[in-house]
């Protein structure tokens, strides 16, 4: 007998929100299953941290039904804030205290046991490579390391669901794959199932899927290699003044389908290398600043299926 499908940890199925009588999201519908990494992909304006609002019990939905493991339940109500850790996308932890203290202020917020406080501590500040800087007062600490702490904070009551709001944003690059080996520790060795949001390509393509969000509406579905695989060929970006007119002359030359960009236009071609030469003489000398090329990233998968960047902020629906 085939096995069953498993129970998704978190479902949520035609989630709407208005605000003043203005759409901001729209039949929105996902699952989480237990384990997984789930990203939510889009703009700024989305519709992203409306969700998050919501499941966090927030905001109030108009429309639509939050459900755990398979029961119905109120957003914010007691009995899924114990299952949740949250991670804010502002700073939220208190700068005059210590990273001990901070941790020891949300162990008695989340009421874990007094005998299990000081042991979870100290994990915490190891996960977050802050041991050294644990009686520190958090205004001393870097961007990346408050950051850490944030973290850690949200995981003292070993949350089965952890949620974050762009969790990398304002981060350098190093900072940035710290985050991301402390979150892939925290699965291999907790399970924890992990939901964020971002607007970032390079961290949605380390997620195990995705759902693409765009002005409050649910686009795609899938993991990230089988959404990168919409879009065949190679991107090839010519970049100059006045991109109308860049684009007016690769159309009419070459037939082929353009996307303006801010700074120059993009099209998608087979065998892009042998397309830069044409492009290039296409053009008197000085007319293209630069030209660039590249395999289909997730932004380009955006681009395609709406039209517009994920760097656009997106009018709410």
């Amino acid at each position: 007998m085939p096995a069953e499908p498993a129970v998704p940890l978190l479902e949520v199925r035609g989630l709407s929100v208005e605000f003043k009588k203005r759409r901001v999201l729209e039949d929105v519908s996902f699952a989480l299953q237990p384990g997984e990494i789930f990203g939510l992909l889009g703009p700024n304006g989305s519709g992203k941290s409306t969700t998050f609002h919501v499941l966090t019990g927030v905001l109030r939905p108009r429309a639509g039904e939050v459900r755990f493991e398979g029961q119905p339940v109120v957003p914010g109500a007691r009995v899924l804030r114990r299952q949740l850790g949250v991670v804010f996308q502002a700073a939220s932890v208190d700068i005059n205290l210590t990273c001990r203290e901070n941790l020891r202020l949300a162990a008695r917020l989340h009421r874990v046991p007094g005998a299990e406080v000081e042991g979870r501590i100290r994990d915490l500040l190891a996960l977050a490579d802050l041991t050294d800087r644990a009686d520190d007062r958090v205004k001393t600490l870097s961007g990346g390391m408050k950051r850490r702490l944030e973290l850690a904070r949200s995981l003292i009551h070993r949350p089965r669901l952890l949620i974050l709001d762009e969790p990398t944003v304002g981060l350098d690059e190093v900072s940035f794959d710290r985050t991301w080996q402390r979150l892939a520790e925290l699965r291999a060795r907790e399970g924890t199932t992990l939901l964020l949001t971002t607007h970032r390509p390079e961290e949605a393509a380390r997620c195990d899927r995705l759902a693409l969000l765009d002005q409050g509406r649910i686009i795609a579905v899938d993991t990230p290699a089988n959404l990168q695989a919409r879009v065949s060929g190679d991107v090839v970006t010519l970049h100059g003044e006045r991109p109308d007119e860049l684009a007016e002359v690769v159309r009419e030359r070459f037939a082929q389908e353009v996307r303006r960009l801010d700074d120059g236009i993009s099209l998608v071609v087979e065998r892009g290398h042998e397309w830069i030469p044409r492009l290039v003489e296409a053009f008197p000398s000085g007319r293209l600043t630069a030209v660039n090329m590249h395999r289909p990233s997730l932004a380009d998968v955006f681009l395609k299926l709406t039209g517009h960047t994920l760097f656009d902020v997106s009018p709410p629906a």
